[in-house]
């Protein structure tokens, strides 16, 4: 291990955004599901998924705590989801981030609906009074149809049954979905479903993204060829559906990922008619929209 931190990193790390400041603890390496046509994030032949050795990890939460001291306010467990682990492997590192940093105030990992399934709500609830307090779900759609056509492996009842779980242990959800991911036949069915799911599991948070692939768009067409991707007035149209048929009672609404074409900042459902109008703005005159350039959107 290099002495100049106390913790191993298998690269290309990822987190969220609001991550940023956080600790990032990997409890395991890649993703347990992997499948998924439009993610890059753990394709590299180093992040095949694996748990992270349990000693390891306890040792590096006391390594980080006597290095680090009181500056660790926020831990995000790595990589692709922590919650693959069981419950009393994760217990056992929430446990050991609680007494060997006492400071920090919120952890939080990705979890995938999949392993929710295999998790009680008395289960979850231990997890959430031990620290863990934030769940990052990449939703990407609510429509059935695009979840097969992209390998998802999940559904929409599986993960509005995930996410209401999380919720009723009291684990706040950021929900990720992907503006675009139909493409131009499935637009429209995948913003109403995508907001039905929205407004099954009312999250405390809600973010869109627009799909995009860095490294070509070779893998995502094996397994769904006859994609069209929406143009700029199709991603806007779609947005616009989607947040009509949002009926959130108070979630934090981003759509500011790089990849958005759009920035969207605002609460649903209080200022819902005031990003409508933004986003009818972008289509009908976009030249006023305040529209992000295209070399800001480098991925």
């Amino acid at each position: 291990m290099n002495n100049a931190f106390p913790i191993r990193y298998i690269e290309p790390v990822f987190r969220p955004p609001s991550e940023a400041d956080s600790l990032i603890l990997p409890v395991t390496n890649g993703c347990s599901w992997n499948k998924c046509t439009y993610c890059e994030m753990y394709t590299a032949p180093q992040k095949k998924f694996a748990l992270r050795d349990e000693d390891e990890t306890l040792r590096s939460i006391e390594r980080s705590a006597a290095m680090l001291g009181g500056q660790v306010a926020r831990v995000f467990l790595g990589d692709g989801d922590a919650l693959a682990l069981s419950t009393r492997r994760l217990m056992t590192v929430l446990d050991a981030i609680r007494t060997h940093m006492p400071q920090v105030r919120r952890i939080s990992s990705y979890c995938l609906p999949r392993n929710v399934r295999h998790k009680t709500v008395a289960e979850l609830t231990e997890l959430r009074q031990a620290g863990l307090s934030l769940a990052y779900v990449g939703a990407e759609s609510g429509d059935d149809e695009v979840l097969q056509k992209v390998n998802k492996g999940e559904t929409f009842a599986s993960t509005a049954d995930a996410l209401c779980k999380l919720g009723e242990a009291g684990i706040s959800r950021s929900v990720m979905l992907l503006n675009g991911l139909g493409g131009r036949a499935h637009s429209q069915q995948h913003a109403l479903n995508s907001a039905r799911l929205a407004n099954v599991a009312q999250p405390e948070f809600l973010a869109t993204l627009v799909v995009s692939f860095p490294q070509g768009e070779a893998r995502f067409r094996a397994n769904y060829p006859e994609w069209e991707p929406c143009d700029l007035p199709g991603l806007f149209a779609e947005m616009a559906q989607f947040l009509q048929a949002t009926e959130l009672k108070r979630t934090v609404f981003r759509s500011d990922h790089a990849s958005n074409w759009l920035v969207l900042k605002g609460t649903l459902g209080a200022e819902k008619e005031r990003m409508l109008a933004q986003v009818r703005t972008a289509i009908e005159q976009p030249q006023h929209a305040g529209l992000r350039p295209a070399w800001a959107r480098a991925l």
